[in-house]
């Protein structure tokens, strides 16, 4: 598995279903439906150290809904929104984050190792521009990474706030030129066939559920098979890769695994558990990756 390169994240500790993380400067508690363990630290330095904290309104601990209300309390020394820097190689990205309403701040760091896959098999091809799509691109950090690398991007998301927040982080970096698809991923992947397009890379991190812009429903277990199996039409058969995120809880990445097999023909894929490494020593599983390049 790629390592992330995080400098400006760490994982500081987990437990009692909370996570207790640093971005940047700056401290948070957010819940963590996996961390069923008790923490390593004392609660007290948890409170000390943290400069914001989210908590959802909710009685099962074990399973998160968009719909699920919820707030931060924050100190005075914590602010809306602050920006990151993720570095790899001559990879050298700024991000923006912030506290959104649903707990999450604008990046999954566990997406690191992703994001340095898809920067050293772009940079690796003799190819001026190759072509990617990123499908459920929400903020757009894989986006900004694919442009790094020189590749025209169509970043295609269902959320216009989404989009926004991506186009402010091409902006942070300088980027320009990148196609902005607002819209259901099925819709517009189903034209990109009709229409005969291929990309050299697609990337796609399909949430557990969701709605699209004219409340198109989503639901990741009865809709990811035929999903790859439209984006099997668009992929190029050589200098190629594929990126598959899930974590939606109970999925094997063998699920994912299989899924692709049935589309594609894979020779060496890459595949497994996200995971946060702890400074306390207990990691923290996040979700499931499948990568494979042809």
């Amino acid at each position: 598995m790629y390592p992330s390169s995080w400098q400006d994240y760490a994982l500081i500790d987990s437990g009692n279903f909370e996570k207790l993380e640093r971005f940047g400067e700056y401290i948070l508690i957010r819940p963590e439906p996996q961390a069923i363990w008790k923490r390593s630290l004392h609660e007290r330095e948890w409170k000390v150290r943290a400069h914001a904290k989210f908590v959802r309104e909710q009685t099962d601990k074990f399973r998160f809904t968009d719909d699920i209300k919820g707030g931060w309390s924050k100190s005075p020394a914590m602010p809306d929104s602050w920006n990151v820097q993720y570095k790899y190689n001559a990879l050298n990205i700024t991000l923006r984050l912030a506290l959104t309403g649903f707990g999450h701040v604008g990046i999954f760091p566990e997406q690191g190792s992703n994001w340095n896959f898809i920067y050293d098999t772009i940079t690796g091809w003799d190819i001026q521009k190759p072509k990617v799509l990123n499908l459920f691109a929400y903020t757009g950090a894989a986006s900004v990474v694919a442009r790094s690398a020189n590749a025209d991007v169509v970043h295609c998301d269902a959320s216009r706030p989404g989009l926004n927040w991506a186009s402010h982080n091409m902006e942070l970096n300088n980027i320009k030129d990148t196609r902005w698809v607002y819209e259901d991923a099925f819709k517009f992947v189903r034209r990109e066939v009709k229409r005969g397009k291929k990309y050299n890379g697609i990337i796609m991190d399909p949430p557990p559920y969701g709605r699209g812009p004219e409340g198109e429903k989503w639901t990741l277990q009865e809709q990811l098979d035929e999903l790859i199996g439209m984006t099997s039409a668009l992929l190029e058969t050589k200098n190629s890769f594929f990126v598959l995120s899930m974590y939606a809880i109970g999925l094997s990445a063998i699920v994912g695994l299989n899924v692709a097999k049935s589309y594609f023909d894979i020779k060496e894929p890459a595949y497994g558990e996200f995971m946060l490494s702890s400074e306390q020593g207990k990691d923290l599983p996040m979700g499931t990756f499948l990568r494979f390049t042809r």
